[in-house]
Formats: C-alpha cells, structure tokens, sequence
C-alpha cells in the first residue's frame, strides 16, 4: 500500500527532442528510461513528414511499451490508433479536447497544454482532458515571458482533481519548490542537451526530495 509520501512524490513525464538522428536516439533514450523511473513518453518531433513520425513512433514504442511506459504524441490525434500509441498531447490548451475525446475514446490519453491559463486549464478537464499541463516554468527567452508560477500549481493541486503536470525550464530548484504542488514534472531539452541524460534525469528527479 502506498504511503502519503509515495502519493505525493511527482512522477516524470519525458519529452523527445523536436529533431534527433532515430538510429542513436533510440539507444540513449532506453538507457534513460532504465536509469530512472517514468511514466509517460511525448513524441514531439517537429517534422510533419507523416512517413518518418511513423517509422520514429514505431521504434519508440517498441522501447516505451517494453518497460510498461505509455507513449503520446504531439498533436497528431489522428495518428494514435493508426501507430498504436496511447495517446496524444495537444498543444493549443482546451480548444481540441472534446472532439479529440470523443474520436479516440475513454481509454486513449489526451493531456492538453493551456500555456498559464488557469480558465483554460479548467475548461480542458472539464472537456475530458486526463491531464493539464502548465509553463514554462523557467525563466526562457522564448514565447512571451509569461511564466507558470508557484501559486497556480499550489491552487490547482488543492481546487482541481485533474492531475497537473509543469513543464519548460525547469531546474533542480524549481523541482525542489514545486514537487509538492504538482504531479508530473515534464523533461525535455533540460536532459537531451547534457552529453549523460541518464544522469541528468537522476539529479533532478533527486531534487524532487
């Protein structure tokens, strides 16, 4: 039985690169996966070439499914099924999740990014969405500025059931403050760009405490 502990430790939810050569990536990203517990794995390639998402999420999947991990695609809702994924990961917050709901039904995933809008946010889960994702967390040169702060997670943790996940520049003191306010920590280019993302993925799910 899970202690309180367990209950409230944030699970990791990692994020591919936009672009990667698949032929070494699919090595580095099992040694990742075996270095350190995680959840869920986003496919976010930026190309649109259909043949190469699918030949990328095959492989994906193939390391994803083998250690009992759900794979999720960015966007492509209509390519779920077809690639025998578990779900997707919109990205333009509340507007989708309904229909994306109802095409891919109870079962699939559908997590939404809603950016640092709370109404959104709101909107998402009452749509169907599994989860909600807010950010960047960080401070980061891209978008606009505007930042996911402490006080949003801290009052979607404690007024909305929807499980919230923080995403974009985070660092091992931002994990730090945020672990006890959300349940996933999104990872992406914080680990890729290090030469060891094995390691760098167990020092900041250590500061996770």
């Amino acid at each position: 039985m899970a202690t309180d502990e367990q209950i409230e430790q944030p699970q990791l939810y990692l994020v591919t690169p936009p672009e990667f050569e698949l032929s070494t990536f699919a090595d580095t990203l099992a040694r990742t996966l075996d270095a350190q517990e995680v959840a869920c794995l986003r496919l976010a390639l930026a190309t649109t070439d259909e043949d190469r998402i699918a030949r990328t999420a095959d492989a994906l999947r193939e390391v994803a499914h083998a250690r009992d991990i759900a794979l999720v695609i960015t966007d492509h809702a209509l390519m779920v099924e077809r690639l025998g994924l578990d779900g997707v990961h919109l990205s333009d917050g509340s507007r989708r999740v309904r229909a994306v709901r109802k095409d891919l039904g109870a079962d699939a995933i559908v997590g939404t990014f809603c950016g640092t809008s709370t109404h959104d946010g709101m909107s998402a889960g009452e749509a169907g969405a599994d989860y909600v994702s807010f950010g960047p967390v960080g401070a980061t040169p891209l978008g606009d500025g505007s930042r996911a702060e402490h006080d949003l997670f801290a009052w979607w943790s404690q007024m909305i059931e929807v499980p919230v996940v923080a995403e974009g520049a985070l660092d091992a003191d931002l994990m730090g403050q945020l672990a006890p306010v959300t349940d996933f920590f999104a990872i992406g280019d914080e680990i890729w760009r290090s030469d060891d993302p094995a390691a760098a993925l167990k020092a900041l799910a250590a500061a996770m405490g």
